[in-house]
């Protein structure tokens, strides 16, 4: 009786192994060590945002932690205090800390 479990047993196993051989995808030689390629934004991560003539859809959309009302506070505070002289100066904008400016200082520029 337990030979022919045992027997059974190692037969499951080898029809098994046998089926995934069988159904798993060949690969050609070669085709595994081929680079893909992968797609780049048609925009830089070197192109910097000016405060002065960015408006608020695209500092919403190029700066980290900018919702559209910071942006349009950000908008809001060039118009009626005049354009940015430094980027340290965006601090001055309510809801704007040291932090959203700390990761976003190397996108900002003030011309």
């Amino acid at each position: 009786m337990r030979t022919g479990y045992f027997y059974s047993l190692i037969f499951a196993l080898l029809t098994g192994a046998s089926i995934a051989a069988v159904a798993a995808p060949a690969v050609e030689p070669g085709a595994a060590a081929a680079p893909q390629a992968v797609a780049q934004p048609a925009q830089t991560q070197s192109t910097k945002v000016d405060l002065n003539g960015a408006d608020a859809a695209t500092l919403q959309r190029e700066l980290a932690g900018i919702g559209k009302s910071k942006a349009e506070a950000i908008v809001a505070y060039r118009e009626g205090n005049g354009p940015f002289s430094t980027v340290e100066e965006l601090l001055e904008v309510k809801g704007i800390g040291k932090a959203i400016l700390d990761r976003n200082r190397d996108r900002l520029e003030a011309n």
